[in-house]
């Protein structure tokens, strides 16, 4: 779709982004923008849509429109102000959107909108194209190695294809990304990418959450919710932690798979979709098949295409391009000035990551927060974290450190050394080795994710 803009040259429509938090307004503007042949995103938030724009380009955003002032700047704002709302309408206009479509938006005064904002010029912007954002998730996958030239191959080739992937790695090692990778080199790129972590949901509330429920189907459904199946129709649905499902689910995610349809709790018939499913563990399902925790037929089903990430100690020779690229992230978020020297890039690349790549950037961000301007050396990184062998951090107190902090380092050790042989002797299950150590599920991902395990 294209128009032709003042100067009478002509600017083309492809990629479309929808920021909308109603999932039903949601759907609907990606059904009819679908049928106008434009490639179409769609994300619940203004912090999702900068994370998508992070990644990837788009010709133009509609957005409802009390977001409009967290979009502007970029690629044009269509503003849609539900209920024929004047001054919201007004309001989005005066903070940057180029149209706005009042009410709840039909295909006619959608694609009157659309034909505007193609002919009209947009002041000091240049609109990047679609495909410019071709491969940008992949170029994030920092690191010249072997191991991640391998894996760059492996993602160019199982990206086409809409078979089923497996990816398995260690915690840390980038999972999401390398889906996020493969779905944006792949046909399905600019339709919507989905994720959800299986261990991070209570499992009496996961099935609703992947295929949705009507209204009355139990207690608390006062109305219909859209399953992430749905949601992700006619893009990628990425399931993290998929060995953490329980037996029931994964019969039901098995169906899913092989019949291309789902039905909602409550709901009497089926619904048809069209998903690619990117599945992720750290677990060895293999094991869990032979032990009866993870059911065989769907272990095939998902290691049709697997893609093995190689943990960070198989490739310490990517870890001074990503400490730079870190540091690069982390001065910019923080407005820290510190650099690297190359005897603390060295330091760092010699410790053995058990976090990964996670836990390496947590100890970057770290320095430059507590270098405060100054630069990052080898004595200061032995002063200040006191990076060891086996890529955790010393207790040993500096001279002049307080007592209490040498108990509470003393404390974050420890439950850092209890979780990981938590991990351990639970083979990567984080619900069992919540149990084991006496704490909730949820409280247990925080302090993974806190300590970048």
């Amino acid at each position: 779709m294209g128009g032709s803009t003042g100067d009478g040259t002509t600017r083309a429509i492809h990629r479309v982004l929808i920021v909308d938090p109603d999932d039903q307004s949601r759907r609907t503007l990606h059904l009819m923008l679908d049928r106008r042949g434009l490639d179409v995103a769609a994300v619940p938030s203004t912090d999702a849509a900068r994370r998508w724009l992070g990644d990837r380009a788009c010709d133009l955003i509609v957005v409802d429109a009390p977001l409009v002032a967290g979009l502007v700047g970029g690629p044009p704002v269509i503003a849609v102000a539900r209920g024929r709302d004047v001054d919201a309408g007004l309001r989005a206009l005066e903070a940057g959107a180029a149209d706005c479509v009042l009410g709840a938006p039909d295909e006619t005064a959608l694609a009157l909108a659309l034909h505007r904002v193609a002919r009209a010029p947009v002041d000091g912007v240049r609109l990047a194209p679609a495909r410019a954002a071709n491969g940008a998730v992949a170029a994030r996958l920092v690191g010249a190695s072997s191991a991640m030239g391998h894996l760059r191959a492996t993602i160019a080739r199982v990206a086409p294809h809409r078979s089923t992937v497996l990816i398995t790695g260690e915690s840390g090692t980038g999972k999401e990304l390398v889906a996020r990778a493969i779905h944006d080199a792949s046909p399905r790129a600019g339709r919507r990418f989905v994720a959800i972590n299986c261990a991070a949901i209570p499992a009496n509330l996961l099935e609703s959450e992947l295929f949705g429920h009507r209204k009355g189907a139990f207690t608390d459904a006062v109305r219909d919710k859209l399953g992430l199946f749905e949601d992700a129709d006619g893009g990628t649905l990425f399931l993290d932690e998929v060995g953490e499902l329980p037996l029931p689910l994964q019969v039901k995610l098995l169906r899913a798979i092989q019949e291309s349809e789902i039905r909602p709790l409550g709901d009497t018939e089926s619904i048809k979709i069209d998903v690619r499913v990117i599945a992720a563990t750290l677990r060895d399902l293999a094991a869990d098949v032979r032990t009866g925790a993870f059911r065989e037929d769907l272990y095939y089903r998902l290691n049709v295409l697997p893609v093995a990430i190689p943990p960070l100690r198989e490739r310490p020779d990517d870890v001074p391009a990503l400490v730079a690229a870190f540091a690069a992230r982390h001065r910019q978020r923080h407005g820290a000035a510190a650099a690297f020297s190359d005897d603390a890039v060295a330091l760092l690349a010699r410790q053995v990551w058990q976090g990964n790549v996670r836990e390496l950037e947590n100890t970057v961000e770290r320095a430059l927060v507590l270098a405060d301007g100054a630069t990052v050396d080898a004595a200061f990184l032995a002063e200040h974290l006191r990076p060891t062998r086996d890529g955790g951090s010393s207790t040993s107190p500096t001279v002049d450190e307080p007592p209490e902090l040498s108990i509470k380092k003393a404390t974050r050790a420890l439950e850092i050394d209890l979780i990981r042989r938590a991990l351990a002797t639970t083979n990567g299950n984080r619900t069992t080795a919540a149990r084991l150590l006496e704490i909730s599920h949820r409280a247990l991902l925080y302090k993974i994710k806190e300590y970048g395990l």
